[in-house]
């Protein structure tokens, strides 16, 4: 039945996956949106998964490839950790990633970013990383972090595809046509590095005021409004000597 609404959504919603080479030469950033244990690690907090996941363990592997091919360059890498103070909680979850706790820490396979140099990590309290970047002054970290590294091509990996990618990529891309991100060109989704949680109908029928959620479903929901927005969709990325955008 999902594959069949996936096939439905998909002829409704046409969306063209394409592959992306990332020059050596390129101005690229990339955004790791809440590689964390909350959302993760199996059995880490109240929205993590309860068993090992394909899509999620997949998201984490292909992250933790991009990550690595951007620190061997030295390009810039922002990382988003959902991060909440105990009393301003998220509705409508369950209490998640408080901040202090293990569970707003990034994945074991991505501990060694904090060690990086050209590493940004960003703690927010909200779904949307561009929204969670703004400082008490007004200041934009995510902005500033574009203007000052001069990023015009942002690839965009995490969790979940369909709520915090999508938020963020949304509020991206509007923010660029205001004029307020030059010079930030193209915004990339790589759907091998994206993933969402699982929660099927199944499960969601005996449970009191909580919706369905089917991971695959979702995670292509997301993409495809991801591109309705102007971002491009990526199957796969590599890392080479010529730009193919």
């Amino acid at each position: 039945m999902v594959l069949q609404t996936v096939d439905i959504v998909k002829n409704e919603i046409p969306v063209v996956e394409e592959s992306v080479v990332i020059g050596k030469d390129s101005n690229a950033g990339l955004v790791l949106v809440d590689i964390i244990n909350g959302f993760c690690t199996v059995g880490a907090g109240n929205l993590a998964p309860r068993e090992d996941n394909r899509q999620i363990s997949q998201m984490i592997d292909e992250s933790e490839k991009l990550a690595r091919e951007f620190c061997d360059n030295k390009w810039p890498v922002l990382a988003f950790l959902d991060s909440h103070h105990p009393d301003r909680l998220e509705h409508p979850y369950p209490p998640h990633c408080i901040t202090g706790t293990d569970e707003s820490n990034l994945v074991p396979a991505l501990r060694w970013l904090e060690n990086e140099p050209n590493v940004m990590i960003r703690r927010k309290d909200c779904y949307d990383g561009y929204i969670g970047s703004f400082k008490e002054d007004g200041s934009n970290v995510f902005v500033d972090w574009v203007k000052n590294n001069n990023i015009q091509v942002l690839l965009v990996v995490g969790i979940c595809t369909d709520i915090c990618v999508l938020d963020f990529v949304c509020s991206t891309l509007s923010a660029k046509t205001r004029g307020f991100l030059a010079p930030l060109e193209e915004v990339v989704v790589y759907s091998r590095g994206c993933a969402t949680f699982d929660f099927p109908a199944s499960m969601a029928r005996n449970t009191k005021d909580v919706l369905a959620h089917p991971q695959e479903l979702m995670h292509h929901v997301g993409l495809y409004m991801a591109k309705g927005r102007g971002a491009k969709i990526a199957r796969e990325v590599s890392i080479g000597a010529v730009k193919n955008l």
